[in-house]
C-alpha cells in the first residue's frame, strides 16, 4: 500500500521542500478498500482534519474518504467513508480532480475534456453523502494565461484561507509547479495572479510518484504530497 511524502513551502523562497518545518516526511495509509484507485486521488484540511479521497476502482461517481488519526491517513477515520458525485457533466474528465475547503463548503473540481481548460466545480451537500456539480458552486470556471507547457495531466487546488489556488507541473519536469489564483473580478483561475508563478520541489525522495500530486494548507503552512511507489 502507498504512503505520502509531504512537502511544505519555504516562506520568503520559491521553494516546496520534502520534510520541511515540522512536515512528517512519510505519512502511512490504512485501511484502504481492495477496489481503492491509486491514481486518482485529493487532499484537503478543513481545519480539524486532514482528508484524503480516491476513487472507487473504475467509477466515476464514487469516492473513498480517509481521515488523519495523527499517525496517519485512515479509512473512514472522523469522515463518511463513501461519498458519491451526482449530477457530473457529460465531457467531465474524470481521469484526475482537485478538492479544497474554503471556510463554507468542502468542494470538488474536474476539468472539462478538450481545450481551452476549463474546470467544474461541485460542493458537498450537508447532511448527505453528496457531493453535487453546480451546488452553491459557479458551475463553469475558466483557466487562464497558463503557459503552453503546463502539465493538465498533474494538477490540484488548495483554499488558503485568502485565495483559491491552483497549480500545475511543468510539462516534462518533476521540479517546477505553475501555480495561478482565483481572479473574481473576471471569474476565472489565472496563472500567475497573486501568486508565485514558477516554485521548485526540493529534496523530493526517489521513491516518489512523480505521476500525479495533492496540496492542501494547513496549520499556517501549504503543503504538498506525492504517492510513494
Amino acid at each position: 500500500m502507498p504512503s505520502l511524502n509531504q512537502f511544505a513551502y519555504v516562506p520568503g523562497s520559491t521553494n516546496y521542500q520534502w520534510g520541511y518545518g515540522g512536515a512528517i516526511p512519510n505519512i502511512p495509509i490504512t485501511g484502504a478498500p481492495a477496489d481503492t484507485n491509486w491514481t486518482r486521488w485529493a487532499m484537503l484540511n478543513d481545519g480539524t482534519t486532514y482528508r484524503l479521497y480516491f476513487f472507487k476502482g473504475s467509477t466515476n461517481n464514487t469516492l473513498y474518504q480517509f481521515g488523519f488519526d495523527g499517525t496517519s491517513y485512515a479509512y473512514g477515520h472522523n469522515s463518511i467513508p463513501v461519498l458519491t458525485l451526482i449530477n457530473i457533466p457529460a465531457d467531465a474528465d474524470m481521469d484526475s480532480f482537485a478538492m479544497l475547503w474554503d471556510g463554507a463548503n468542502y468542494r470538488l473540481y474536474v476539468k472539462r475534456l478538450g481545450f481551452p481548460t476549463t474546470l467544474y466545480q461541485a460542493a458537498y451537500v450537508p447532511g448527505s453523502t453528496n457531493y453535487q456539480f453546480g451546488y452553491q458552486s459557479i458551475p463553469s470556471i475558466a483557466i487562464t494565461g497558463f503557459p503552453a507547457n503546463t502539465d493538465w495531466s498533474r494538477w490540484s487546488m488548495l483554499h488558503d484561507g485568502t485565495a483559491y489556488r491552483i497549480y500545475a507541473m511543468q510539462l516534462g519536469s518533476n521540479t517546477q509547479l505553475l501555480q495561478g489564483s482565483f481572479n473574481a473580478a473576471t471569474s476565472t483561475y489565472q496563472y500567475a495572479y497573486n501568486s508565485i508563478p514558477v516554485l521548485n520541489l526540493v529534496n523530493t525522495p526517489a521513491n516518489s510518484n512523480l505521476a500525479a500530486f495533492a496540496m492542501l494548507f494547513g496549520q499556517n503552512a501549504y503543503r504538498l504530497y506525492f504517492q510513494t511507489l
